[in-house]
């Protein structure tokens, strides 16, 4: 039998708010695509810079979760450039079909869009002090394969800043909006599963699966290997995931990808600063 899901779990979001109050406001997809346009532009920028620069000639920028999109893009049949054109395309026509099945209001406010940021950097507080914890450094939460040795710290400062806002996006479309909503359907329409349990693996199944791909990962027809396996790395990257789960749950997906493009870039600035400031 088919469940019949109300527009909060078609949207992913478990929590209700006061009606045309920030936290409502923010949490409408629309403002979601309106809010991510100026970093998706950016990482679309900064990349085809990156790959024209005479100077990072021998680097390029490498988003697994971008990839996986571009591939199945061009599994549809798109070319291969045409599939570069349409994936970022994919999360702004996934946010408008959740527009219209979430029936809220189509009305943005433009200063919402500082007050998100704010918030999103103020989200990011709790997982740099646990990277920190865990590890010497601040460990990026994105897959950025780099070919070529990069010695120049504001190269590498540049590559992580545009690959960290990538990551931030589509890891949390295929993570959390895509990967929880297809468990949660196979725990409760396929399984039976209650509510509650169904919530709770579909969160620890996408965590944990969030870690092992920065790992290890599948990309392009063949298993590529990523960042080097610590159980410090892991351990973070598990949580995180899971604290993105919860985020994506509480705030929906516009302030929980910015958190997590935000993290990136603020982690990527502090590694570029612990790596070229040296004692005196």
């Amino acid at each position: 039998m088919v469940r019949h899901y109300d527009r909060q779990a078609v949207s992913g979001q478990l929590v209700s708010y006061l009606p045309n109050s920030y936290a409502e406001r923010t949490s409408r997809p629309i403002c979601a695509l309106f809010f991510l346009t100026g970093l998706m532009a950016v990482f679309v920028i900064g990349t085809i810079l990156i790959t024209l620069s005479q100077s990072l000639a021998e680097s390029q920028v490498r988003v697994v979760a971008f990839i996986w999109v571009q591939n199945i893009m061009e599994f549809l049949g798109f070319s291969p450039r045409l599939a570069l054109i349409a994936t970022p395309l994919v999360v702004v026509v996934i946010l408008l079909a959740l527009q219209v099945t979430s029936k809220t209001s189509w009305r943005v406010k433009f200063e919402d869009m500082f007050l998100m940021a704010g918030e999103c950097m103020l989200l990011t507080v709790p997982l740099i002090v646990l990277s920190l914890l865990l590890n010497r450094e601040p460990a990026v939460s994105n897959t950025a394969a780099l070919a070529g040795q990069i010695v120049e710290s504001q190269n590498l400062l540049l590559i992580d800043i545009v690959t960290g806002i990538g990551a931030g996006i589509y890891e949390e479309l295929i993570f959390r909006l895509v990967l929880i909503c297809l468990l949660m359907l196979l725990f409760q329409d396929l399984f039976g599963m209650e509510k509650k349990p169904a919530v709770i693996l579909s969160v620890v199944i996408s965590a944990v699966l969030f870690s092992v791909h920065h790992h290890i990962f599948f990309a392009n027809g063949q298993f590529h290997q990523g960042d080097i396996f610590t159980i410090g790395k892991f351990t973070f990257r598990a949580i995180a995931g899971g604290y993105f789960a919860i985020l994506y749950a509480v705030r929906g997906f516009g302030i929980t990808a910015g958190t997590h493009a935000f993290y990136n870039i603020l982690a990527a600035v502090l590694r570029t600063l612990l790596f070229t400031i040296q004692p005196e």
